[in-house]
């Protein structure tokens, strides 16, 4: 894959259904555009992080994060709380 075309992923949780964050909705160039543009015209904080975009973009759509990325995802989480 071509990491440098622009990446966008949406990460969901929804403790009654999944353990762990989940990957709601990915994509690149356009899509990932159009992802970021709903994100910012839903008040939805939207995070610049492209090592870890690369590594969540690998995911399929409804896949929950792995182990080895809890961290990173929970100081995002964290930050967009205190925003």
């Amino acid at each position: 894959m071509d990491y440098t075309r622009k990446l966008a992923v949406a990460l969901g949780y929804d403790p009654d259904v999944f353990d762990a964050p989940f990957v709601i909705a990915k994509g690149k160039e356009e899509i990932a555009e159009r992802i970021i543009k709903q994100a910012l015209e839903a008040k939805v904080p939207v995070v610049s992080s492209p090592e870890l975009v690369r590594k969540l973009y690998r995911l399929e759509v409804l896949e929950e994060i792995p182990d080895d990325l809890y961290f990173a995802v929970a100081e995002i989480l964290v930050f967009v709380q205190n925003l």
